[in-house]
């Protein structure tokens, strides 16, 4: 607990500035949708022809996964608060909507009959009669959608537009729990908050009122939030990539660099990059799309970026279950290089293949491939992270053990980062995985900073240090790495590198520096 307090107090500006923008994001989208989903509302009352269309669509907005959606806003609005906004604003339609139709629709028919008996106009029976009747079923609506968009905000950070999930984010790819808590529990105090007072709000005030203090509310956040500070260059970043001394940490420390910078997923970061929303990227050594969108890594001249090679992580326990296991999932040993493994995630991620047929094809070319036995002796579960080389890995190990073992396999890709897969390994939900030695030694062992420098000069040293440390704290297996290394790496448009004249990150931090 001492621990938890003392991170929240050192990292109080940053999580003040995220929550106002969580509060923000928001505020904001809930306040749009009120304005457009009150009024859609109350026509398809009036024209209930048109309701089915209408609930229609803005229930097939709610369907599409919210990361896809805010993949789709990049092209569109680029990357920052406004495609977010845009995004939390069509998830709050469906409830804003759906509840002003059902709130009119179900005013007594004799009410709305005396009203026009008393000479009120059709706009005098909805300001005066049908919307007071129905405001508590339009507040629930708003506060269904509020409470809604609290939690889908948390993935505005995929986009570089900040609030709370960067903490979330970040701690599961940099296995703190602190920071997920610093960053979930806010989230849901929001929530509860955000019902508190529409509730009050719906029982106290006049529904005019009401909607007038949201907007005003939402209005004076807009403003409370930081300007964005102007530079030469913006670089889009990791959650994981900001928080460890092999990224953006480092990078400050050994090189001094200090550029503006946003948070992103690297889901969509190439894809934002490939627009010109971003200059500078924290990218990985062996991504295939390097070659799709024609990009370069900058050398890593101090040396900042440890070895990262992949190899199988394994429970012991299963090795000693099925011995023949370890042979062959060593047969991958030293057949996939970095330009290999490159060309693999290229057909992948820009030819569009099957992370399957790619496997299968590699598997082919190498003389490695087998007909499935389809055994029975048992299930083998491999995880994955939520990467296209994770899955094509995967692939390969499926196909390895159905056609040398009598296994059957179990996969459970996309499990996220190192966190959950590490976690779902250790508390034998999973059998194995692939994982990289930097990965392990910096981000699950954390030794002291002295033992860092001293191994990650040496790729060697590193694997060694890591097998060891893995077996006798976790009784976990490091088998024969496979042979590439997929190191984080720096990473600009070759274009725009040629016209700067950047080619390490030394010349990156002459540009950048003031």
């Amino acid at each position: 607990m001492n621990e938890f307090l003392e991170f929240i107090r050192s990292q109080s500006g940053k999580l003040l500035q995220q929550t106002l923008t969580h509060i923000n994001l928001t505020l904001m989208s809930v306040a749009i949708a009120i304005a457009i989903g009150v009024p859609l509302g109350i026509l398809i009352a009036r024209r209930q022809k048109l309701a089915g269309t209408v609930l229609g669509f803005a229930g097939v907005l709610q369907t599409i996964p919210s990361i896809a959606l805010l993949g789709f806003m990049i092209p569109l609005l680029g990357i920052g608060p406004k495609p977010a906004i845009v995004a939390l604003f069509l998830y709050a339609l469906l409830p804003i909507i759906r509840n002003t139709y059902t709130g009119i629709t179900g005013v007594d028919a004799n009410v709305r009959e005396a009203a026009r008996g008393m000479g009120m106009t059709q706009r005098q029976v909805l300001f005066r009669v049908e919307l007071p009747l129905s405001m508590t079923v339009v507040i629930a609506g708003i506060r269904t959608a509020t409470v809604i968009n609290v939690g889908v905000a948390t993935l505005a950070a995929y986009i570089a537009a900040g609030g709370l999930g960067e903490f979330i984010f970040g701690g599961i790819a940099l296995n703190n729990t602190h920071m997920i808590l610093a960053g979930a529990i806010p989230a849901a105090l929001l929530a509860l908050l955000f019902d508190f007072l529409l509730g009050r709000l719906q029982k106290k005030l006049k529904w005019k009122l009401g909607l007038v203090a949201l907007l005003s509310v939402t209005l004076l956040f807009f403003a409370m939030l930081p300007a964005a500070s102007s530079g030469k260059l913006l670089a889009g970043f990791t959650p994981e990539f900001m928080g460890r001394m092999d990224g953006y940490l480092g990078l400050k420390k050994v090189y001094g660099l200090h550029m503006r910078n946003v948070v992103i997923n690297d889901a969509v970061m190439y894809q934002a990059m490939h627009e010109n929303k971003l200059d500078v990227i924290s990218g990985y050594s062996t991504d295939g799309r390097i070659k799709a969108f024609d990009l370069i890594t900058l050398t890593d001249d101090k040396t900042i970026f440890p070895p990262y090679y992949a190899a199988p992580l394994v429970r012991a326990g299963l090795l000693e279950q099925y011995p023949e296991l370890e042979s062959t999932l060593n047969q991958l040993s030293g057949r996939i290089n970095d330009s290999i493994m490159t060309l693999l995630n290229y057909q992948a991620d820009f030819l569009k293949k099957s992370p399957e047929a790619v496997a299968k094809t590699f598997l082919e070319q190498q003389g490695l491939y087998k007909a499935p036995r389809y055994g029975n002796k048992g299930v083998v579960r491999i995880g994955s992270k939520i990467f296209t080389e994770q899955y094509i890995l995967v692939e390969m190990y499926r196909m390895l053990i159905e056609g040398n073992t009598d296994l059957a396999v179990s996969s459970k890709t996309g499990l996220g980062g190192t966190k959950i897969c590490f976690d779902a390994l250790a508390n034998n939900q999973i059998d194995f995985y692939p994982e990289y030695t930097g990965t392990g030694l910096l981000v699950i062992l954390q030794p002291p900073a002295d033992k860092i420098t001293a191994l990650v000069q040496d790729k060697d040293s590193v694997y060694q240090y890591v097998q060891a440390q893995f077996m006798q704290q976790y009784n976990l297996r490091w088998l024969k790495p496979i042979g590439f290394n997929n190191a984080y790496a720096l990473m600009m448009q070759r274009r725009k590198a040629a016209d700067l004249h950047i080619e390490t990150i030394s010349d990156l931090v002459k540009i950048t520096t003031p």
